[in-house]
């Protein structure tokens, strides 16, 4: 058994810290869906007019499936991440700090496998926060994450929770490489400079926040262009795939296409990581003092 919770532990701290963060984050994930899926107005006009139009219960669209995509997809992908670079530090040394290029292929490894995991989770989170944008007649109205789901099976069968699952992975590879990676090798530029505590997790969290940001909007872009699309009335999608997609967004507005959004983008993901971090190191010390 204890061998058992020594290996698990990894996984629940993770999937705990980002439950906990995404509790706080999900009105700005809900602004930034909606700002790549053509509002106007700017973050705070958005916000505004979903509060004013939709009630301020619909910045919380989602949650039950953003939860669910935590306890999948970052319990995974965190919980990995420590597994691959324990893995990675033991045969390049042990007690020899991982190198950058490690460090990545680490985030790069733990980010793919995990959005397998979460993919389904992830179609349905988008899925239930794009339905508000679509005519009254024509929206899903979904009670939930698991009738989203059920709803997503019944129209597309079970291939339909995988639908973008291709992007998905690329996109959290991205991130994940860029998050993970850059937030250790901050932290221990950090630390070797005076910066401990509470200091050295902000500074580092927020870096690692823009530079998973800068590395993974475009692959969201086209993530969120696939998996909201709908058949037009000869049953045709209106793009074949992640490269057809790709090619078409840059056709129409060029590479800053693909950063439609971004201010959005990173003011969710910086904090989002910030607090998934903040509360995994809160969590790793509060375990240990345990003895667990």
């Amino acid at each position: 058994m204890t061998d058992f919770l020594k290996a698990a532990k990894p996984y629940v701290i993770g999937g705990a810290s980002g439950m906990a963060a995404t509790c706080v984050i999900q009105p700005i994930d809900i602004v930034k869906v909606r700002l790549q899926l053509g509002a106007t107005g700017g973050p705070f006009g958005v916000a505004a007019s979903i509060i004013k139009n939709e009630g301020f219960g619909t910045l919380y669209t989602g949650l039950s499936a953003g939860l669910l995509r935590q306890a999948t997809y970052t319990t995974a992908r965190l919980g990995l991440f420590k597994n691959i670079s324990e893995e990675l530090q033991n045969r390049n040394g042990k007690g020899k700090p991982l190198p950058l290029h490690l460090k990545a292929l680490a985030g790069l490894s733990a980010g793919g496998l995990a959005a397998m995991v979460g993919s389904p989770a992830d179609l349905s989170l988008i899925r239930m926060q794009a339905d508000g944008t679509l005519p009254v007649a024509e929206r899903r109205n979904y009670k939930g994450v698991m009738d989203a789901m059920g709803a997503i099976v019944k129209e597309d069968g079970i291939g339909g929770l995988f639908r973008g699952a291709g992007p998905t992975i690329v996109r959290a590879m991205a991130l994940n490489m860029g998050m993970l990676a850059s937030n250790e090798q901050a932290k221990e530029i950090l630390v070797a400079n005076g910066v401990t505590g509470m200091n050295a997790t902000l500074g580092a969290s927020a870096l690692a926040g823009f530079v998973a940001s800068a590395f993974s909007l475009p692959f969201d872009y086209v993530k969120t262009q696939l998996q909201k699309q709908k058949p037009d009335a000869n049953g045709k999608l209106p793009y074949a795939g992640t490269m057809d997609c790709a090619i078409k967004t840059f056709a129409e507005g060029g590479p800053l296409k693909f950063y439609t959004g971004f201010p959005t983008y990173y003011v969710r993901i910086a904090p989002h990581a910030m607090f998934t971090l903040i509360f995994q190191d809160a969590l790793t010390k509060f375990v240990k003092k345990q003895g667990i």
